[in-house]
């Protein structure tokens, strides 16, 4: 399946994304997460594109997208969440199912939340929506940055920006980690190295708590809605939790809750059975009529 690599400017910002698939298809929007890029998703959209119609967007600062200064452009996740909106209905995307992943997943939050309603389906994989998701080692220094931004606060998250950080989730909690690509890790880090991406990525750190605050909305609207939910773990991230896997079923009983031995990224690790899973979850969903 031949997969499109295309740019779209959204306000004055160029935007890349990846598409394939048959344009009267169910749409699939692929959101990824810090601190790669729609790559992440290089060996899973031929295999969803057969069926649905599949797009992958590198969010402002990531991948192959813009990457203006925090001097030239507001760096938020609700700035990040806007400018996913406009490409998708530039390039006339107005109803499509979600798979979000890490920082994906609070963009996706946003969009669903939109009172337009465009989202037909979940998948969650390692994207958190309940406080029970955050592993409190990990994200204390998050939360101390966003409280108070200075010179200490900085330091203690810097190291999160380096080679070594990004290597860490990428391969921790993997049972085998010489079946992940080194590529993987090497393109990531390559790209935070543009100038002035830096103080981009901490921008965000610092407004991650904004997504915290977005949780109540988010759960009122899964119970309201019942929308189709997948939730597929790796259950050794020490970033996210397994805890906010299962928290799904509180408000989705319904809610498909997968736990797998596996880390943060585990299409990585996992593909095979992923593709299996999600595939089997789209096609009951979207072409249940």
């Amino acid at each position: 399946m031949r997969v499109f690599h295309r740019y779209a400017t959204v306000e004055g910002r160029q935007l890349f994304y990846r598409e394939a698939g048959d344009a009267d298809a169910p749409a699939v929007v692929l959101l990824h997460g810090y601190p790669t890029s729609s790559f992440m998703f290089r060996e899973l959209i031929p295999r969803l594109a057969d069926r649905y119609h599949v797009f992958a967007p590198d969010h402002l600062g990531f991948g192959q997208s813009d990457s203006p200064r925090v001097e030239e452009f507001d760096y938020s996740f609700d700035a990040l969440a806007r400018l996913t909106a406009g490409l998708l209905d530039q390039i006339g995307v107005d109803r499509y199912a979600i798979y979000v992943q890490d920082y994906g997943a609070p963009i996706g939050w946003r969009l669903a939340l939109q009172s337009s309603a465009p989202v037909t389906a979940i998948i969650t994989q390692n994207g958190n929506g309940y406080e029970a998701g955050f592993v409190p080692e990990f994200w204390k220094p998050i939360w101390a940055y966003g409280d108070d931004p200075n010179p200490q606060t900085e330091a203690a998250l810097r190291p999160a920006l380096g080679l070594d950080a990004i290597i860490w989730q990428y391969t921790h909690g993997v049972p085998d980690p010489s079946v992940v690509s080194p590529d993987t890790w090497t393109i990531d880090h390559a790209r935070l190295q543009r100038p002035g991406n830096d103080e981009v990525q901490l921008r965000l750190f610092g407004d991650y708590h904004t997504n915290r605050e977005l949780y109540p909305r988010l759960q009122e609207y899964l119970r309201t809605n019942q929308i189709p939910l997948l939730a597929v773990w790796g259950r050794n991230d020490e970033i996210f939790h397994p805890d906010g896997a299962t928290a799904f079923g509180r408000d989705l009983p319904n809610a498909e809750i997968h736990l797998w031995d596996a880390g943060h990224f585990l299409l990585e690790t996992n593909l095979d059975a992923f593709t299996e899973l999600a595939r089997d979850f789209l096609n009951r969903v979207l072409h249940a009529n």
